[in-house]
């Protein structure tokens, strides 16, 4: 088994009326939310990909495919809870993690505390193992029309 092993995670939802937006387990006061078949956490679905790329698992789809009834509507943070499982179980801990969110809107920083205290509470971390950042995309493309907000992860793991 090799000592690190590193992954890295993409999603995108489109922002939609109707639905409470959840990013990195933190609901977000805002008048959309995001799009999916479960709370549409884009920063947690990144970061479960992200963990799973990096022991070559698969991805959250394979895993809790959106044609199972059994995730509609479901808090990611249960989701994240599996896979931090699954690591520890292949013998690996989190390094580090960072993490970005593109969106021009909401704004993020209000919310950055939060979110990195609870995905530091998820994960079992230290709050200075997790990184998170936030970046608008200037106008272009679905993102800065305010159409949907997308999320990248990049994690470290550690052998035990």
């Amino acid at each position: 088994m090799q000592q690190f092993r590193i992954g890295m995670g993409h999603d995108i939802h489109a922002l939609v009326e109707g639905r409470a937006l959840w990013l990195g387990g933190v609901k977000i006061p805002f008048e959309l939310g995001l799009q999916g078949h479960s709370d549409a956490d884009a920063l947690i679905h990144a970061i479960m990909d992200a963990m799973l790329g990096a022991l070559a698992l698969g991805d959250i789809g394979q895993l809790f495919p959106d044609t199972d009834p059994a995730f509609k509507g479901i808090a990611s943070l249960k989701l994240l809870e599996v896979v931090r499982a699954k690591v520890a179980e292949a013998g690996y801990r989190i390094g580090n993690l960072d993490c970005m969110i593109h969106c021009e809107v909401p704004k993020i920083a209000p919310h950055r505390a939060a979110i990195i205290n609870t995905l530091a509470g998820a994960l079992r971390l230290e709050q200075n193992q997790v990184s998170l950042k936030a970046g608008t995309n200037e106008g272009f493309d679905a993102i800065g029309k305010r159409q949907a907000i997308a999320c990248h992860a990049i994690v470290l793991l550690v052998k035990d």
